[in-house]
C-alpha cells in the first residue's frame, strides 16, 4: 500500500507546499487510512457526496451522489461501498473506472459544517446480490444498478472555514414540529383568555 502522504500530495504538490511555506505542517503527520468509529458515525448521517474519477489521460469528472442517510456504507476496515442508482446514462464515472481505478470522495455536510476527503481506488461490482442487499434501502425510491466499492488509501477531515450551515427538511423537522406545537398551545391559551 502506498504511503498516505504520497497518495494525497504528489511531488508537485509538495513542491508548492514548500514554496508557499506550509510543507512543515504536514511532514511526519499520521494520516488516516482506516475507517474509524468517528468516520462510521459521520457516514451514517451523510445523504450526499461528490465522487471524482479521471480518464487515463487525466481528464477529471466529478459526479454528485445522493441517497438515504447512511447510503455510503463501511463494508470493512478500509472499504466503503454505495449502490449506483440509475441516472442520466452518460456512464462517465463507470468508463473512467474501467481504465483508471483512482478515485476521490468529497463529503461536505452543511448542517455540521464538516468536510471529509477520501483518496482511494474504486471498482465496479456487478451481480453481487449479497452486497446489494447490504447497500440498498428497500424504502428508498431509486433503482440500484450496481455497486461501487471504494478502497481507502488516505482520508482527512478538512477545516470548517467557509462552510455555511444549511439544513435538510429532515434535519429541521424536529425544530419546526416543536415550534408548531408551541404555537398551537399559545393559540389555545389566547382563545381561553379571550373567552
Amino acid at each position: 500500500m502506498s504511503d498516505p502522504e504520497d497518495v494525497m500530495f504528489s511531488p508537485a504538490v509538495k513542491a508548492e507546499q514548500t514554496r508557499l511555506g506550509s510543507r512543515a505542517r504536514f511532514e511526519g503527520r499520521t494520516w488516516n487510512t482506516e475507517i474509524t468509529d468517528d468516520l462510521r458515525q459521520f457516514l451514517a448521517i451523510v445523504d450526499t457526496f461528490f465522487f471524482a474519477t479521471a480518464s487515463t489521460d487525466g481528464r477529471p469528472y466529478i459526479q454528485h451522489r445522493g441517497g438515504p442517510p447512511g447510503f455510503l456504507k463501511p463494508i470493512g476496515t478500509h472499504t466503503l461501498a454505495f449502490a449506483d442508482f440509475a441516472g442520466n446514462h452518460q456512464y462517465i464515472s463507470l468508463g473512467h473506472l474501467r481504465e483508471n481505478d483512482r478515485a476521490h470522495i468529497f463529503i461536505l455536510h452543511f448542517a455540521t459544517q464538516q468536510r471529509v476527503k477520501l483518496w482511494g481506488r474504486a471498482r465496479i461490482v456487478e451481480g453481487d446480490l449479497e452486497l446489494m442487499e447490504r447497500l440498498v434501502d428497500p424504502h428508498y425510491r431509486a433503482r440500484p444498478m450496481r455497486a461501487i466499492a471504494f478502497s481507502i488509501e488516505a482520508w482527512d477531515i478538512n477545516c470548517r472555514q467557509h462552510i455555511v450551515p444549511r439544513y435538510s427538511e429532515a434535519e429541521i423537522a424536529p425544530a419546526v414540529d416543536q415550534l408548531t406545537r408551541r404555537i398551537k398551545e399559545l393559540e389555545e391559551e389566547v382563545a381561553r383568555l379571550k373567552g
